[in-house]
């Protein structure tokens, strides 16, 4: 346990959250994809099913870790962070936000009046692809201030919206 609160910088109890929240979630990720591929291979209710997925799941949990752990080699000097830990609880934030953008664009699609019945689907895939800008935008603030993150998520979104040329639209 003191290899990881070395390793992530961590100073009090509550912050090995991120650390096994993060693990917890990869290996969740993982183990959807393994299912994923269980049921596009045909092997769904099969006697190798559990070997396959237990197999699978632990094999893309460790390439997805040491993606990971690459990612923050890379981004450590760039972000500005005070301990290594708050690196992770910023990639939980990305992944939370870029998933929750995705699927709430569909249902305010839908709320709008364009379905896939109703329209071309060129038309209804672009509307929900320029939904998810707004809708992101605004959860990465939002999930970033719950992550304790604030600070480094606002001047993050001031700095996209101004390279974009939307600098108006922050102080």
């Amino acid at each position: 346990m003191q290899k990881i609160k070395d390793r992530w910088e961590i100073s009090s109890n509550w912050q090995l959250l991120f650390p096994f929240l993060g693990a917890f979630l990869t290996f969740l990720t993982a183990y959807l994809i393994a299912r994923r591929l269980l049921h596009a291979i045909g092997m769904n209710n099969t006697a190798a099913e559990w070997i396959f997925t237990g197999t699978v799941s632990i094999s893309i949990f460790y390439i997805l870790i040491k993606f990971f752990v690459w990612c923050f080699k890379k981004l450590e000097n760039r972000w500005v962070v005070e301990q290594k830990w708050e690196m992770i609880a910023i990639f939980i934030v990305f992944a939370i936000t870029g998933s929750l953008a995705g699927k709430l664009a569909g249902p305010l699609v839908h709320w709008i009046g364009l379905d896939d019945e109703n329209v071309p689907s060129g038309i209804y895939w672009t509307c929900r692809i320029f939904m998810i800008f707004p809708i992101y935008q605004v959860l990465l603030v939002c999930i970033g201030w719950l992550f304790g993150q604030f600070k480094f998520f606002w001047a993050f979104e001031k700095k996209m919206l101004k390279r974009m040329g939307l600098g108006f639209l922050v102080p």
